[in-house]
């Protein structure tokens, strides 16, 4: 007979801790398998018949560190809907606040209590089963009818959308160079966000396979909205990774997979007009990525 138990994985360097964190979870009913870094992990994984429930996973490993066992997993077509844990000793706000704008499900510090992470891994679990029923509903209603969707930006929010334009430098880091509406102008810090946005993929990605991304549609903690980025570079040979590298980003208090997807075909021409050193106006297609966030649409099916 199968094993019915919810399948975790967890991942630490510290073989005392992997021990416990294992005993702790399979007494409340989990089953539970061990890696001692994300390399190992990622083999594991690629070896496992059945999708894990949740991968709890530390930070500071050899070989392969959680951030990139993260970026592993994240990019990967059959488990980037894993709920992912980080339970880590890495506790300032700002490794905190990191973790979260990477993405991650859940950031739990060292020491924990158990009670929490039993809670937050329950949770988890929950949560994705929900999410699957939900998008299993979604899917059967887009193969059967023609599907209203309303608008995701209202009126009154049309400031608080975002257009920027940011380059990697190799001395200053990452360094807005156009931004609709202007900062002062917006609701949000546009600068600051951006910086942020640019560190946050580059420690999950690496600069040398940042641009193999293309596009990634996140939720912003911090500031409470989301965003869709899109990476590329072109050639130049006075940089350090021999390409110039940037990042183009929409930001919005709501954002959807569809709204995604018309977002990159516009980023994609603007992206286009960059690498050929053609003008553009930052403007017209701030307003034409509004047009496309304020119109109700239409996903349809053909019977």
């Amino acid at each position: 007979m199968p094993n019915s138990k919810p399948l975790l994985i967890v991942v630490d360097d510290n073989e005392d801790i992997l021990l416990n964190l294992k005993l702790i979870l399979e007494e409340n009913g989990y089953d539970v398998k061990t890696e001692i870094n994300g390399k190992k992990a990622l083999k594991m994984l690629s070896t496992l018949d059945k999708i894990p429930d949740v991968i709890i996973s530390d930070i500071l490993m050899p070989e392969m560190n959680g951030y990139e066992f993260f970026n592993a997993v994240s990019t990967n077509p059959k488990m980037n809907r894993i709920p992912f844990l980080f339970l880590t000793a890495k506790s300032t706000p700002e490794d905190i606040r990191l973790g979260k704008m990477l993405g991650v499900d859940d950031y739990i510090t060292k020491p924990f209590k158990k009670e929490d992470l039993i809670a937050s891994v329950s949770g988890k679990i929950i949560r994705n089963k929900k999410s699957k029923l939900i998008d299993e509903e979604i899917k059967q209603l887009l193969f059967s009818l023609d599907i209203k969707i309303d608008p995701s930006i209202l009126y009154n929010e049309y400031t608080m959308v975002c257009l920027l334009l940011v380059y990697w430098d190799d001395v200053a880091g990452p360094i807005l160079k156009k931004s609709y509406p202007s900062d002062k102008n917006c609701t949000i810090s546009i600068n600051t966000i951006g910086k942020q946005l640019f560190h946050a993929a580059t420690s999950i990605y690496g600069h040398e396979n940042i641009t193999k991304a293309e596009g990634i549609l996140l939720k912003i903690e911090n500031i409470e909205k989301q965003g869709y980025i899109f990476f590329d570079s072109f050639p130049d040979k006075h940089e350090r990774y021999r390409e110039k590298q940037y990042m183009l980003s929409v930001i919005a208090p709501i954002l959807t997979y569809f709204d995604s997807l018309k977002i990159k075909e516009i980023l994609k021409e603007i992206s286009e007009k960059i690498k050929n050193n053609q003008d553009w106006k930052i403007k017209e297609y701030w307003e034409r990525i509004l047009e496309s966030l304020s119109k109700r649409s239409y996903v349809l099916h053909s019977q």
